[in-house]
């Protein structure tokens, strides 16, 4: 089962996507969707109109052009990561009210 669709040629001689009724059926399983007759025949010709659209895009000439996964650049704005000895605990034990074995003792909360 084509699971993609068929092209028909309407009266101006333009392809289009139609998509059979069993198709949208499928895709409402894998989906699992339950849609209504009218929100599966609205998804239909949402679906085709997509698939037309990737039709229009996939006849554009893309030779010499680079892919890309951003349409503007992107740059890493983090700081360097540099390694260093002092992890803060020591400041961090200072501000709390009670400490125990090198770290914060707090109040039970399980199995009191």
């Amino acid at each position: 089962m084509n699971h993609l669709g068929t092209k028909v040629v309407d009266e101006n001689g333009v392809k289009h996507n139609t998509i059979s009724d069993e198709t949208m059926e499928y895709v409402g399983i894998l989906a699992k969707l339950e849609l209504t007759p009218e929100e599966a025949k609205s998804a239909k010709k949402d679906m085709e109109e997509m698939l037309d659209y990737i039709d229009q895009l996939n006849e554009l000439d893309t030779d010499g052009i680079e892919p890309m996964s951003h349409v503007f650049p992107v740059c890493n704005v983090f700081r360097e990561d540099v390694p260093f000895e002092h992890d803060g605990s020591v400041d961090t034990l200072k501000n709390a009210p009670v400490t125990k074995d090198g770290g914060m003792k707090v109040p039970k909360t399980i199995g009191e």
